[in-house]
């Protein structure tokens, strides 16, 4: 891996990257995580923050036919965190990402992913949300990339913020691209803040500002993890994501941020 050209900005996957924060692990890097789901086998997996100020986890993915998986991952580190997968589905397999960047100061989180439909009927549902304070950047690049042949193919990407300071920042680029002419994909992505009558109505029930954005800013969060079929794994990664967003929370937002959408809101179906 030292032995790998240190990436520049003209590189897509990295046009948002903490270039400097990188440089401290690039060397160190191990190889992509490798995961195979067999044939018609499922399996779900919770990616848990490790805690370090730069985190990088990265997957090369490949589902059999009719294989499912699906991964929740939690991005919060405290200076650069970045999840990137590649995915290659075959026919009949389904892959689901639910994912969360939550970080405020000066941190960048991102979660870059490329899903290649390679065989027909094939399912993927891409599923990120995103809390920024201070002047923290959350970015979601994400390419869906569906093959000659892969008909009845059906993706999907969900994308939303809540950017709580002026200075905040998302950036959003998901990615078509369609070379068979029977598939639905669609893709959006969106921004917004706190709503302040919901924020009146809690604290008007007793709650203090801080402990009233942290509730709201968990109800944005928490759906992503329902599908966790173990009960402790979908606690543990509620509780830590719960925890994070609080510290987003202690200092009021301006409520004014930034946000930069390649292709927002649209839908494209053949």
């Amino acid at each position: 891996m030292s032995e790998l050209l240190f990436p520049t900005r003209k590189l897509e996957a990295y046009r948002y990257a903490d270039l400097e924060a990188l440089k401290q692990v690039w060397n160190d890097l191990t190889e992509p995580q490798r995961i195979e789901i067999a044939a018609q086998q499922k399996l779900q997996q919770v990616w848990m923050p490790s805690g370090d100020d730069v985190e990088i986890r990265r997957a090369e993915i490949t589902l059999a036919a009719g294989a499912e998986l699906s991964i929740f991952a939690l991005n919060t580190a405290r200076e650069y965190g970045r999840v990137e997968l590649d995915v290659t589905l075959h026919e009949g397999a389904r892959f689901e990402l639910n994912a969360a960047n939550i970080g405020t100061g000066l941190v960048n989180l991102e979660i870059v992913t490329t899903v290649r439909h390679i065989e027909p009927s094939a399912v993927s549902r891409q599923t990120v949300r995103s809390v920024l304070g201070g002047k923290a950047v959350g970015s979601y690049l994400g390419k869906v990339a569906v093959a000659r042949g892969a008909q009845l193919s059906d993706g999907e990407q969900s994308v939303k913020a809540i950017l709580l300071d002026r200075g905040a920042t998302a950036n959003c680029k998901p990615e078509l691209e369609i070379y068979a002419d029977d598939v639905k994909c669609a893709h959006g992505a969106s921004v917004g803040e706190l709503d302040p009558v919901q924020l009146f109505y809690a604290q008007s029930r007793g709650l203090d500002p801080a402990s009233a954005r942290a509730l709201l800013l968990e109800g944005f969060v928490t759906g992503l993890w329902d599908t966790i079929e173990t009960d402790a794994d979908r606690d543990a990664i509620a509780n830590v994501a719960r925890d994070a967003l609080r510290r987003v929370a202690i200092l009021p937002g301006t409520g004014r941020g930034t946000m930069r959408s390649m292709v927002e809101g649209v839908s494209c179906q053949a």
